[in-house]
């Protein structure tokens, strides 16, 4: 449940409450459930099928309802306090040191395997990126330590395409192999990208030769016969072919400072594949949104783009991640509490406390405060819901 608030004019709930059913016809037998229950959850959410509370300000006797959240983590609405909740347990890992944004990318034709094999190919992704990360950083001509990462993957472009990547977050650094002392990067260069390019590429078309001779793997349409699919040599084949293309990773300038890091965290761990704010009208048939046209610079590349209502809804539905799919990893000393203790050993930062449990005597804030004088608001009223939606993974 949110903070009840101020809403933009068009939302994606809209379109998917005025033409979600139309579609979901047309689509019949091609959706599947768990695709269906994000649609029916961001059509519900901040509704009277939801349930909510009766609000009211005794200072200024304001009254007003506050309906609950869907919690879906597709859910545009739901994001910015789930985001809040997210940071706030990230904020005790925060390093002094330098941190750096490393984006490694999938090329357009593995980009299309990707589609049809979501769950094992996006997990490809993931390690295939860390083990590159590690592989270099440990290399002594290199760092020669052992880092940690943050990975959040995103599967958008801003016309909401398919574009599968994976926004990597990673301390300027790391233990040294001795474990004895912690090796900083070069001021304002963490790892060279041309390198960290050609082992990703290779680490991640062995991982998709592996799958194939695994059977793990399925193809359709036009790229069927691109890569031969059902020819295991010429498949291989394809696979090499893809390998000796230019593959994009791209490294970033450092991070201002740690609370920089935690700003940023903040606009892309839960970011979903288009924000309600983006969306500028729809009609009978179109819906018009914002994007960015990436081959143009300046103010040149903000664009409106108007397509089609089952389009659009086709779009997002794109990027609806398999069911119990994790999209934020933790690697390395991120992901290990005993590495990164040593890691604040070795930097001589203190150790933080831990969370307190909310007691008695702790003062909490208001669950809800007013929009008009921003006085505490009293819970009148529970609303049961009609409709009750299983909460999202973690």
């Amino acid at each position: 449940m949110d903070h009840p608030s101020s809403r933009p004019a068009l939302e994606v709930a809209d379109v998917f409450r005025f033409y979600g059913a139309q579609y979901k016809t047309q689509q019949q037998g091609h959706l599947s459930l768990h695709q269906l229950k994000v649609m029916s959850a961001i059509e519900r959410c901040r509704s009277a099928q939801l349930g909510g509370h009766q609000l009211h300000c005794g200072k200024c006797e304001t009254d007003l309802i506050a309906y609950n959240s869907c919690r879906n983590r597709h859910c545009p609405k739901c994001q910015s306090s789930a985001a809040k909740r997210w940071l706030k347990a990230r904020q005790a890992q925060l390093l002094p040191v330098e941190y750096y944004h490393v984006v490694f990318t999938l090329p357009e034709e593995v980009a299309q395997l990707a589609f049809y094999n979501k769950a094992h190919m996006y997990d490809l992704l993931f390690s295939a990126a860390s083990q590159t990360l590690n592989t270099i950083a440990r290399d002594p001509k290199h760092l020669g330590a052992d880092i940690g990462s943050t990975m959040v993957l995103h599967t958008w472009g801003s016309a909401m395409t398919h574009h599968p990547h994976v926004h990597c977050i990673v301390p300027g650094g790391g233990i040294s192999l001795d474990k004895h002392s912690w090796k900083s990067c070069k001021k304002g260069f963490f790892l060279p990208v041309r390198v960290l390019s050609r082992l990703f590429r290779r680490l991640y078309m062995q991982g998709v030769r592996q799958l194939y001779k695994d059977e793990q793997l399925q193809c359709f349409g036009k790229l069927a016969g691109t890569t031969s699919f059902n020819d295991s040599s010429k498949f291989n084949d394809w696979t090499r072919a893809q390998q000796q293309r230019e593959w994009v990773v791209y490294a970033k300038r450092p991070f201002a400072g740690p609370q920089a890091v935690l700003a940023y965290l903040s606009r892309y761990t839960h970011r979903v594949a288009i924000a309600n704010s983006r969306l500028q009208k729809m009609d009978k048939y179109h819906v018009h949104f914002k994007y960015k046209d990436y081959r143009r610079k300046g103010n040149n590349m903000h664009k409106v783009m108007r397509v089609d209502t089952d389009e659009f809804i086709r779009r997002f539905m794109l990027h609806v991640l398999p069911n119990g799919f994790h999209r934020i990893r933790h690697y390395g000393l991120l992901g290990s509490q005993t590495k990164l203790k040593r890691a604040r050993q070795l930097l001589k930062v203190t150790e933080p406390e831990p969370v307190a449990c909310s007691g008695e005597s702790e003062a909490s804030p208001a669950p809800f405060t007013c929009r008009q004088c921003h006085s505490p608001l009293t819970i009148m009223a529970i609303t049961e819901p009609i409709y009750r939606p299983r909460a999202p993974p973690k």
